[in-house]
């Protein structure tokens, strides 16, 4: 390898077009370009991909050249930029820095630390029983669409004490926002149900984490409030969902996972090798640095985006092995930006699969996995459909 430090500031041509390949060649990108590989999230957005597990784990630990913020970002790309909805800046603690990160994830983790873990495994064996028995004696369904989905978007609303004419609309706007085709009306009904939802709670606070926001964050204003409920949304819904679609899809695919093949690997096992080799997103933890950084011989770009990607970095040789119960990857980030509501996020999945696979133990999938169906994106890769069949069963029991 040359001495000479690499400059990054490359033509379009010379840049992988991440918007186009959303299954990248890791293996052949880390011969061309070692650790760090110039990509472009969409046509003329230059970013760098980080490929490799300790070069992210240092960016990752080192938020004074690597923050979070954006807004030095955002005035160089247009306002049409397909990417730039899903990157701006928000007040909230996964895209603030410094003391405004600080102060914001203080009362995250807060109201996060007052909830009751074994209250929330009956949350949702009590959400699970009722979709499961919707379609258990029918032997056929998209566990996407009738399960997972579903399960996730009642059981954070539980979590958030969201009542149900709330989160019938917190709905409506969130299949605007994620459709694409109602963006800003969809933006506007989830952000209006949000802000419903946060006057109910100062009226009537509760056992909930809406409610714990507002006792821990006197000193928040209202955007500020309704952010926090916004990054609780985002993280608490769709990447747990997934993480419980991949982990079904392993299960039912890896025969060491089959009991009666004489697989010994249980649920957890699956979600944490789903957490290796297929986290969602991949590529959602992004720095801006604020000026140009020199790491080992390539330059970084002052204000351009640095994306780490999970699958590429858990794919490192450099930590190649069998990761079977090991939890060292970075699907949870890592340093001042790790993921506060992991914990939660694990039992959620895990309870959702064992809840499944006990009521319907005969589970298989109704297509090759080579056929399922995935939505694709610059920063992220998620099963769209998991068809399944099985032998009609009889409803379960209220619990």
């Amino acid at each position: 390898m040359s001495t000479t430090p690499t400059d990054f500031d490359r033509t379009d041509e010379q840049r992988v077009a991440l918007w186009a390949d959303q299954d990248p060649d890791f293996a052949r990108l880390r011969e061309r370009y070692g650790a760090l590989v110039p990509v472009e999230l969409a046509p003329g957005v230059p970013a760098t991909l980080v490929i490799g597990y300790r070069v992210a784990l240092s960016i990752l630990n080192d938020p004074e050249r690597f923050p979070a913020d954006p807004r030095g970002w955002e005035p160089t790309v247009p306002p049409e930029c397909p990417v730039l909805p899903q990157l701006r800046y928000l007040p909230n603690a996964s895209r603030s820095a410094g003391f405004e990160h600080a102060r914001l994830r203080e009362v995250l983790v807060a109201a996060l630390d007052e909830v009751d873990l074994h209250a929330v495994h009956t949350v949702v064996e009590r959400t699970a029983v009722p979709l499961i028995n919707g379609f258990c004696a029918e032997g056929a369904a998209d566990l996407v669409a009738r399960y997972a989905g579903p399960l996730v978007f009642a059981v954070i609303n539980a979590l958030l004490g969201c009542p149900p004419e709330i989160s019938a609309r917190a709905a409506a706007g969130l299949a605007d926002l994620l459709g694409g085709t109602e963006i800003e009306r969809g933006g506007q009904v989830f952000q209006e149900a949000l802000d419903s939802l946060v006057q109910a709670k100062r009226g009537r606070p509760g056992a909930d984490i809406t409610s714990g926001l507002l006792r821990h964050g006197a000193a928040l204003n209202d955007e500020e409030l309704l952010n926090q409920l916004y990054l609780l949304y985002g993280i608490g819904t769709e990447p747990v969902q997934a993480l419980i679609v991949n982990a079904l899809r392993l299960v039912l695919t890896d025969p060491r996972f089959d009991a009666t093949l004489g697989g010994s690997l249980s649920t957890r096992d699956a979600l944490d090798r789903v957490l290796f080799h297929d986290p969602p997103p991949p590529n959602k933890i992004i720095s801006y640095p604020r000026q140009p950084v020199l790491i080992g011989n390539t330059w970084l770009a002052a204000n351009q985006p640095v994306v780490i990607s999970l699958t590429g970095c858990n794919r490192d040789p450099e930590i190649a092995g069998d990761h079977t119960g090991n939890r060292a990857h970075l699907a949870w980030s890592a340093g001042p930006h790790a993921c506060p509501a992991r914990s939660l996020a694990y039992l959620i999945a895990q309870t959702a699969v064992d809840q499944l696979l006990d009521a319907l133990p005969e589970l298989e999938l109704a297509v090759p996995e080579e056929e399922l169906r995935r939505q694709t994106g610059p920063l992220y890769q998620t099963i769209a459909e998991l068809p399944v069949t099985f032998p009609p069963a009889p409803p379960l029991p209220p619990r």
